[in-house]
């Protein structure tokens, strides 16, 4: 799987989580050459999904405008995006709407008749594609509520931070849907994916965040300080990776886990059972992993008596490894694949 999709500057990152949120608009405050960039790509990712392109404006300031500023640029393209009636418009900047010292923030303060939410990327400047998505959601936390009248029981759990432009960012969802179903428990929340405005009220209803990696834990811990809301730092991995998920999971919530864990190892080894024949072979791994991911692979190996040998049959390793036992068989779908050609 290409990772390409999660390279780039702050303000892809932050488009990633802005335009997940369906009944908005995201304004790019910055030159024509990064909305374009960004807006072919979105756009691209949505006509391969089957979805509706997210709505994405520029204010498209010119060289007269980084000479004299390009706060009324900015204030013009609110004024197109208000006439749209989103439920929420976000504004994210350029490099060079922050080089040239814009007030962007003040300008969102005005007074708009749609609320108006500033999220600062500063594009390269600010960091990269994770430094966005995590800007945005901090962002976006900073808005959560009660969601309902207060006193409510607080229920469901709410994953935090999906890779939006993740191939396989569904089938993961799917596969954490099945194994939280096992507990008994369900996804109240996806923050944020396919959700409208006023969903994020519900931020701090949950009785559990399940961050997507760990790289968003300041997202989890500023909810859990905001809410009160416990969190696990990331969507589980391998197959004893998704065992130990299972039992964090029941640990904190303070349920029984023992028949789900046992559910889980009989479905783990009928799995193992299904891809015999890829036993014993001499593999060479191709790509790259972090060290939780290499982890993985080698007890994937281990457990199927892999030979990693530089002249042995390449196998892809995927970035991100997806999630949960699902995501161990799709991996093993891909390398029984090429034991094969």
């Amino acid at each position: 799987m290409s990772s390409s999709r999660s390279e780039g500057c702050t303000l892809t990152g932050a488009l990633s989580i802005t335009t997940a949120v369906r009944d908005t608009l995201t304004i790019i405050h910055g030159p024509r050459g990064c909305a374009h960039h960004n807006f072919s790509l979105f756009h691209t990712v949505a006509m391969d999904r089957g979805s509706v392109p997210p709505r994405i404006l520029s204010t498209m300031i010119t060289e007269k405008d980084v000479v004299f500023g390009g706060e009324r640029a900015l204030e013009q393209a609110l004024r197109r995006a208000v006439a749209q009636k989103p439920g929420l418009i976000f504004v994210v900047t350029s490099c060079v709407a922050d080089t040239i010292g814009d007030d962007t923030a003040m300008v969102c303060r005005e007074d708009w008749p749609v609320p108006v939410m500033y999220i600062p990327t500063s594009g390269f400047l600010g960091g990269g594609f994770h430094d966005g998505e995590r800007n945005a959601l901090l962002s976006l936390a900073a808005i959560g509520g009660a969601g309902e009248k207060s006193g409510d029981t607080p229920r469901g759990i709410t994953l935090v931070g999906e890779k939006n432009l993740e191939y396989e960012v569904d089938q993961n969802y799917t596969e954490m849907v099945r194994l939280l179903s096992l507990l008994g428990e369900e996804v109240r929340l996806r923050f944020v994916r396919g959700i409208g405005a006023r969903d994020i009220g519900l931020l701090g209803r949950g009785t559990m965040n399940i961050l997507r990696e760990t790289g968003l834990s300041p997202v989890g811990k500023a909810l859990e300080t905001r809410y009160g809301t416990p969190y696990i730092p990331s969507f589980p991995i391998g197959l004893e990776g998704t065992l130990a998920f299972l039992d964090q999971v029941a640990g904190l919530l303070g349920i029984p886990g023992g028949i789900a864990l046992d559910r889980e190892k009989s479905h783990q080894r009928a799995l193992i059972d299904e891809f015999a024949d890829i036993r014993g072979r001499s593999v060479r791994l191709e790509g790259t992993a972090n060290s939780y991911e290499q982890e993985v692979v080698q007890e994937l190996a281990d457990r199927f008596d892999l030979t990693i040998d530089e002249r042995g049959i390449p196998l892809p390793l995927p970035s991100p490894f997806p999630a949960g036992t699902s995501g161990v068989r799709r991996v093993l779908h891909r390398w029984r694949a090429r034991t094969r050609a």
